[in-house]
């Protein structure tokens, strides 16, 4: 059995996911951050090496993500501490996979 959110949780999510993804321009960045932590966590100076970006790009869109309650950091601002998908996120990925096919769609896809 499968528990699925509450109708405006998720369609909230979705809007949310929508305009971080989908409607600005750090989208497609913020969706491989978000890949990326699926499979584990980093911290921001692993991220910017595993995705070649600038060390404040990658903190920028973690402070977003962080604000928008789809990270956590459970260790706080200790340095180097890394961050992981939320409870919010991680129980509701199928969401996040959605928009991001719809808003940055692959080869293939």
């Amino acid at each position: 059995m499968t528990l699925r959110p509450p109708r405006a949780l998720s369609a909230a999510l979705r809007q949310l996911l929508w305009y971080l993804i989908g409607g600005t321009r750090g989208g497609a960045n913020r969706a491989c951050i978000i890949e990326r932590l699926r499979n584990r966590p980093h911290n921001a100076h692993q991220l910017s090496e595993a995705l070649g970006l600038d060390y404040r790009t990658i903190r920028h869109h973690l402070d977003l993500l962080v604000k928008n309650g789809l990270l956590t950091r459970p260790a706080g601002d200790a340095y180097a501490a890394p961050y992981f998908l939320s409870p919010y996120l991680e129980g509701n990925y199928a969401i996040f996979e959605e928009v991001r096919r719809q808003a940055i769609p692959r080869e293939g896809e």
